[in-house]
This record gives C-alpha cells, structure tokens and sequence, in this order.
C-alpha cells in the first residue's frame, strides 16, 4: 500500500488549523488535498476535533 505523502505529524498540524477556524476547503486547496482525506484522517487521527468548513 503506498503512503501519501504527509507524515502523521503533518497531518496532525493541518487537523489543529480546523480547531482554530480555518475552514476545511481553504485547507484542503492550500496544502493541495481532497476533502475526502481530510475527512479520512480526522477520523483517524483527531476523531474528537469539530468541522468548521
């Protein structure tokens, strides 16, 4: 299985940015990802974080 290409420490710093209000489409436009995967390791990583986009 291939890995993508952020580590789980970068993946929790972008799941942290939600917490402080940046809506999720503007992260996932900036860092070049589909809200699908954000979606996808908010789950896995930080399942107790709220959506704000």
């Amino acid at each position: 299985m291939k890995n993508g290409p952020y580590t789980p420490a970068q993946i929790m710093v972008i799941l942290k940015q939600v917490e402080g209000g940046v809506p999720v489409s503007e992260l996932c436009r900036e860092h070049g990802m589909s809200s699908a995967s954000f979606y996808k390791w908010q789950a896995k990583f930080g399942g107790s974080m709220r959506d704000i986009g």
